[in-house]
């Protein structure tokens, strides 16, 4: 496969970024978790909401951008293992990032309660980092067939595992939330570490074992990267459209022996989730980059160009919102974010269009935050 012409940035791979980032801080800062829309929750186990495909869309992300990055300098001749040692700094500082969220603010704060021994390892950012690391691995010592090789043999060696590897107690095939491989290895090796949310107490939905469809997911997007290069125009839209199409109903018939389920990471939810991610490309790619209808897509390409920094900074001001608190008059502790929203919301409309509204302002201030950097050029680049 040869790469195309040198072409411009990309911007529709930066307006699906920004679009990801928002519509993750729009499901993860509802008014109240008690009054959702459906669409904006996760499915409780198999299944999937639009809400699951904004995970897999920032790791699909990741990979399209590493090949971006990456294959120009590997075709100039730049030393692999430097390339491979930036990685390493890098990988290692976004799963820092992730651990001083989980760590923030470290029990200063009087509502505030940490430990060590109880304190969650896995997560979004870290697996983030470990998904970079290892895809970038294997792309600096592969071809793209090799990359589309891993991915799909992670993909079925996955799908083995979880159904065939008999769990001590349980047997094997089982995909309930508890009694899976997956919650078997958590709860035994990272055992009092895991969210304490999860569908069933030892399982984490970022945990080790589910990692592996994850750098899939990854290696999949850097596949798709490769197609970016070479193709151009309408025929690159229609090359990701029919790929997306491709994948989604792999993703589909896959689904019906082993469930798209978004916290196992099953390998049919990898593959579907790619498949809507590279369709949706191909979209944004029409419209913006060979249409070039790009004003209605700006406020994303602001958004998308800021994506780690908004990220870390609506996990600490969400952290805030709970953890600034006081007594009210009813002698209960009142905390800022129930201050604005009983005050400000609830008084606007029903509960759920309230809680709703709540999570849209929270979108619109990050968006004038990330307008100012964005104004100023100042990008957080690791």
């Amino acid at each position: 496969m040869k790469p195309a012409a040198p072409s411009g940035r990309l911007l529709s791979l930066d307006a699906l970024r920004g679009a990801t980032i928002a519509a993750m801080l729009l499901v993860n800062n509802p008014g109240s978790w008690s009054d959702l829309y459906p669409t904006l929750e996760h499915a409780p186990w198999h299944g999937w909401t639009p809400t699951d495909m904004i995970f897999p869309f920032f790791l699909w992300i990741v990979g399209v951008a590493m090949t971006l990055s990456f294959a120009r300098r590997v075709e100039q001749g730049a030393d692999r293992g430097e390339l491979f040692r930036h990685v390493l700094v890098r990988s290692a500082v976004i799963i820092g990032l992730g651990l001083f969220l989980v760590m923030f603010p470290f029990g200063l704060l009087p509502a505030h309660h940490f430990s060590f021994a109880k304190m969650r390892l896995p997560g979004v950012l870290q697996r983030i980092g470990v998904c970079y690391l290892v895809a970038s691995a294997i792309f600096l010592r592969t071809t793209w067939k090799g990359q589309l090789g891993w991915a799909a043999g992670l993909l079925l060696g996955y799908w083995a595992l979880l159904s065939f590897v008999p769990v001590p107690g349980y047997g094997a095939g089982v995909l309930a939330p508890k009694g899976n491989l997956a919650w078997w290895i958590d709860s035994h090796l990272l055992a009092g570490h895991t969210w304490s949310g999860a569908p069933t107490p030892g399982f984490d939905p970022e945990g080790i074992l589910s990692t592996i469809p994850a750098i899939a997911t990854t290696l999949l997007g850097a596949v798709t990267g490769h197609f970016v290069r070479s193709f151009a125009g309408a025929g690159l839209s229609l090359r990701l459209l029919r790929d997306g199409a491709v994948l989604l109903a792999v993703g589909t018939v896959w689904g019906l022996v082993f469930p798209i389920n978004k916290n196992l990471w099953t390998s049919s939810y990898a593959v579907f989730m790619a498949g809507w991610a590279t369709a949706l490309l191909g979209v944004f790619h029409w419209l913006i980059d060979v249409r070039g209808w790009k004003r209605w897509a700006t406020p994303l390409v602001i958004y998308g160009s800021n994506a780690l920094a908004m990220f870390v900074l609506a996990g600490l001001i969400g952290k805030f919102l709970y953890l600034i608190q006081w007594t009210g008059a009813d002698g209960k502790a009142v905390t800022l974010k129930t201050w604005i929203y009983q005050g400000y919301f609830v008084p606007l409309a029903s509960p759920v269009n309230a809680s709703l509204l709540f999570a849209i302002a929270f979108v619109l201030v990050f968006f004038f935050l990330a307008w100012l950097l964005w104004r100023r050029k100042w990008f957080l680049k690791i």
